[in-house]
């Protein structure tokens, strides 16, 4: 099993980034730190540490100084648990009907796991199941009626209707899988110059400012590895303006996820929102978005048009199961992509299990996230040597195979259950009283820090700051 260092590097050295930084990077602790034969603990602690130490090179570059930066993994494996509460409760992390559920006679047709955070995901599921829409369905009738399917079939007729539902499958039946083909043959962070460009004037930066201070981020991303990563922007110091549609739903975790952003409303369909998005696009320095493939071009905002409105953008893209194969239009989340790609069939092996297990957490979502910041960082620091637009490129199933890489932990189960007490910090936001897990990542002179708190879609105007 690979160690964190040896988890980094690799990362860190496809950029095209120096090698020698990875000197002021110190990494503590050992698997395992979380409940899983997979090395979850390094695939957190490698991937927010290459975030962070992207950022000090930021500053390095900018101001001269070069920061320590110390990242422990058991405290990076509690950040990317997720967890947080509002006003003291708790929210619930999953939807009744989501899951995973037996297909045919006693799962003889194989397994099925459901995403029904979203109402209309949720609705779907139930018609296409021939049951009522609605929050009355219990758990029970679901179950009954998946008996009538097998798995293959399910999540092919649910793909077919716009839904996200992945049948379980092993490592060996993904490995033969077109889109496992197509997935394999890209990088974890996919780095592209994308057009020509002189390099962006960056403001200066003080001493005691954080490396990104100055810098302008555009999101237009939902859940969950999207918000991660422009909430880990925003704590190295960059302005990070949010831009919800006011017609999709959200879930509670943008509460969390929201952290040091300003968050507007524009509505893409319409030309208002589309001028207004162009002309806060005029001043960004990257824009950030987890649309499936294709879905922002049709609306005028793909990789070549931003780059022709602001020469010189990183525009960063997260999708499912990468943009290339017959699945690169599919839609998936964590718990999704780790059904369908071998993890919680092999997860079940390693526990003995009887019943497909899930990872202790969305650890595909947080690495992607870090991830994120991290590839964003690293084009940044591409556009200032060498100009240009840039493009990088994170997928969930790509991250997935990484985690396979990094090897297994043979006593992993034996590591006990989190516990977020004395990890956590408070502070209020425009949803009450939200406490969190304090980020992982120790600055040696610029704290990571989240100024503005976390707001309701549309608390701010579609517009940058006047400082």
């Amino acid at each position: 099993m690979a160690n964190a260092m040896q988890a980094l590097e690799p990362i860190w050295r496809s950029a095209g980034l120096p090698a020698h930084s990875l000197r002021h990077v110190t990494l503590i602790g050992e698997e395992p730190v979380l409940p899983s034969s997979f090395a979850v603990g390094t695939a957190a602690q490698a991937t927010l540490a290459a975030a962070a130490l992207a950022a000090t090179e930021i500053g390095w570059q900018r101001n001269g100084l070069r920061q320590q930066l110390r990242v422990d993994m058991r405290h990076a494996a509690l950040e990317c648990c997720g967890h947080f509460t509002i006003n003291g409760r708790v929210p619930p992390q999953w939807d009744k009907l989501a899951g995973l559920y037996p297909c045919g006679a006693e799962g003889a047709g194989g397994w099925v796991r459901l995403h029904t955070n979203f109402a209309h995901h949720r609705d779907g599921v139930l018609r296409l199941l021939g049951l009522p829409a609605g929050t009355a369905t219990p758990r029970e009738a679901v179950a009954a009626a998946l008996q009538g399917w097998r798995a293959l079939d399910f999540e092919d007729s649910a793909a077919q209707a716009g839904l996200v539902v992945a049948a379980l499958r092993s490592f060996e039946q993904w490995d033969q899988h077109p889109q496992s083909l197509a997935v394999a043959s890209r990088p974890l962070v996919d780095i592209e110059k994308i057009g020509e460009a002189a390099p962006l004037a960056l403001p200066a930066l003080a001493r005691d400012a954080r490396p990104l201070h100055g810098l302008r981020v555009l999101d237009l991303t939902r859940i969950l590895a999207g918000p991660v990563g422009t909430r880990t922007l925003a704590g190295y110091g960059a302005e990070v303006l949010l831009v919800n549609a006011p017609h999709l739903p959200n879930i509670e975790v943008i509460i969390d996820t929201s952290r040091g952003k300003r968050s507007a409303l524009a509505d893409l369909r319409e030309p208002a929102g589309r001028n207004g998005l162009r002309a806060v696009l005029r001043d960004a320095h990257v824009f950030v978005q987890s649309y499936r493939p294709g879905a922002l071009a049709g609306l005028g905002f793909g990789p070549d048009e931003l780059a022709r409105v602001r020469p010189g953008i990183v525009v960063v893209s997260l999708s499912a199961y990468g943009d290339t194969g017959p699945w690169a239009g599919r839609r998936g989340f964590d718990s999704l992509v780790q059904t369908a790609t071998g993890l919680n069939h092999a997860e079940a092996q390693a526990a003995g299990a009887a019943q497909p297990k899930a990872l202790p957490l969305q650890i595909l979502d947080m690495a992607s996230g870090f991830l994120m910041a991290f590839g964003a960082q690293a084009a940044l620091l591409r556009q200032q040597t060498e100009g240009g637009s840039w493009q990088v490129r994170v997928s969930l199933a790509r991250t997935a195979l990484w985690l396979r890489e990094l090897g297994r932990a043979a006593d992993g189960f034996a590591a006990a259950t989190p516990d977020f007490a004395g990890w956590m910090q408070t502070q209020p936001s425009g949803y009450g009283e939200l406490s969190t897990v304090h980020h992982a990542a120790e600055f040696s002179h610029t704290p990571a820090g989240w100024d503005h708190p976390s707001m309701p879609p549309g608390s701010d105007p579609l517009a940058w700051s006047a400082d």
